[in-house]
Parts: C-alpha cells; structure tokens; sequence
C-alpha cells in the first residue's frame, strides 16, 4: 500500500490572489478619502478666527485672512473645521467661507475683463464688498477697505432689492389693476482693485476722483468720467484738456451719461472754457481717447462715444480736437447730423 503525503499547494496559491485583491482595492478607498479631505474653501471675512470648539467659551488656534484658501475637513451646522495652507486647524462660521466655484467665478471674471478700459478712478467711501455680480444679494468674496482706490470700468444699474421685501399680490379679478410705481434701481460700478481682483461695487460708496479744475463745472449735474485729450503750454507749465461725462444726479438712469463738454485751455485769460457741449444723449460705456492724423490738422486728440440711437442700436459716434474747435468725424456714407433749431429769443412784456 503505498501512502500519498497531504500537500498544501492549493493554499499557498490562493494567497497571492487575496493579496491582489486587497491591493486593488486599496487605492479604491484611498481615493474615496482623499475626495472629502480636498474640499477647498475660501475665507470672504476681512479676518477670521479659528477656534478649538463650538461652544462660547474656546481657545484660538489661528486667523485667516480675506481670500485665503482653506481645506474644509468636516462641517457642523454653522461652523466648519478647516486647515490652513500653513497646517492650523480649526472652527470658523461657514458664513465666511465661500466654494471653489465662486472662487473660479472670480478669476474667470477678471481675466474676462482683463483688457477693459479704464473710464475712471475711485476711492471707496466705507469698506466694501467686492460682488461677483451687481447686486446687493449675489456672492461675494474680497473686500476693499475705506479708502482704497479702484479703477472704475463699467456701470450698470440693477433693481434695489430691501430686506423683508416680498411679491406683491395680483389684483383680484373683481377690480381692476392699479398700476404701480417703477422699482427703484440703484447703480453698480464693475471695478479693479490694486491687486488686480474685479467685481461689483455698490456705486454710492465710490466717490469718483474728478480734476479739482474741472469739478466745480458740474453745475448740479453728476460727474460719470474724464479723459485727458492732451495738454496745452502756458507759460512754463503744461495744462491738460478734459473730456467730461456728466449724467442726472440721481441713480438707475437706463444710460451711462447724457450729456459731454469738452474744456480747453484759454492761454490768455489763464482759464477753462467750454469748447464743446452736447446733451440729450443715451451714453454707453467705455469711451476710448487717442490720437489720430489727418491730412490738413496732422496729428490731434479723437474720442469714440457709444450710444443708443432711436432703434435702440449702440452706433459709435468720433470726433476731433483741434483746439479749440470740436468736430465730429463722419465715417464713410454717414450722413451728418441735423443742426439743432435756433432757439427764439423771449420777448418780455
């Protein structure tokens, strides 16, 4: 009789298949861990406190500041425990914090705009929120202090939205409707700061920087921009010519500016004058200055206005400085506009 020894072969080769599966695996769950520990956030609070705990008494265990990014690691109702990219950790309100997706909203706004033109400076009256659109409600992530100055680029007026403000209920069908007052619109200026973020200001907590020669021209009329055409030599100093948009005091116009005047420089009487003054107008951001040849004048001042004709069209309307006469520049096949009618002398009595 002959006796067979047991063998283990079949145990050892299951082995290395386990293995193989546990290595699969592995990167699996390591996957799924490093998903919820890489959810970035960024801190939209001037400054932050981190705190040890959610309770009222607590230890600080860090600050963050305006447009830091943080590792959010868990959330608790009002709060969120975050990790700095210096490795503090701890608790802040989640009200300070905004997503990557508002942050990406941010930078893609500001290369949108990254070549648009400059219209005016400003100088924030209060510290202010810098929005990702216009609107007193929409996200927001940096913050400009009292003070700061921006370059303005853009304005737009939106609908002024009030705390507890809710939808008014339709007339019933037994009476008839009342017709109601327009909302009312408040503006919105699209600014650059000096570190290169854009967003949208509130426009009544900018103050527009205007030339101290110039301002005391706006005669009760709201100063929009001004654009230095060029300079003029008197004496033994250089004395700029403005071009200045003036609008309406008063906010939510549907345009940028209505009206324009042009001020030179009178060398004799060492004072502005208006050369050129034109009203009426549905002014629409951004005016562009430059300089143009032309064959008879050689090289002198241009701007472009962008407007809103009757069919509600932009056109773009050039005109030339050659002080101190102002004329419009007719593009090929424009017909020149009609002159305004004389106006009748009043006769009292």
């Amino acid at each position: 009789m002959v006796f067979l020894k047991p063998t283990r072969q079949p145990l050892r080769s299951g082995i290395p298949l386990l293995l193989t599966i546990g290595v699969l695996l592995l990167p699996g769950c390591s996957r799924v861990r490093g998903r919820r520990a890489q959810e970035a956030a960024y801190v939209s609070a001037p400054q932050g406190i981190l705190r040890d705990r959610v309770a009222a008494v607590f230890a600080q265990t860090g600050t963050v500041k305006n447009g830091e990014r943080v590792e959010v690691l868990e959330r608790d109702r009002r709060f969120a425990r975050v990790r700095t990219t210096g490795g503090a950790e701890g608790w802040i309100e989640q009200r300070y914090l905004v997503t990557q997706q508002t942050y990406d909203a941010c930078q893609s706004l500001a290369q949108q705009e990254l070549n648009a033109i400059v219209q005016a400076t400003g100088v924030t009256r209060n510290d202010t929120n810098i929005h990702l659109e216009p609107g007193r409600d929409t996200e927001h992530l940096y913050q400009l202090n009292q003070g700061a100055k921006v370059a303005i680029l853009k304005r737009t007026a939106v609908e002024k939205s009030l705390p507890g403000m809710g939808s008014r209920p339709a007339a019933s069908s037994g009476k008839p409707a009342q017709s109601s007052p327009p909302p009312a619109a408040e503006d919105w200026w699209l600014i650059r700061d000096g570190q290169g973020h854009v967003g949208w200001v509130l426009g009544r907590l900018l103050d527009v920087d205007v030339p101290l020669e110039i301002a005391e021209y706006a005669e009760g009329q709201r100063l929009i921009a001004s654009f230095m055409l060029d300079q003029v030599q008197d004496g033994d100093k250089k004395v700029p010519q403005f071009l200045v948009l003036f609008t309406d005091p008063k906010e939510g116009m549907p345009f940028d500016y209505n009206q324009i005047r042009v001020f030179t420089w009178n060398v004799r009487r060492h004072r502005y004058e208006t050369a050129y003054h034109e009203h009426d107008l549905n002014g629409v951001l951004p005016v562009t200055v430059s300089q143009e040849a032309f064959a008879k004048e050689g090289t002198v001042p241009v701007f472009v206005l962008r407007v809103t004709d009757d069919t509600g069209k932009i056109v773009e309307r050039k005109y030339k400085l050659n002080t101190p006469i102002v004329r419009r520049v007719l593009a090929p096949g424009e017909q020149p506009p009609p002159k305004p009618a004389p106006r009748r002398k009043h006769r009292s009595g």
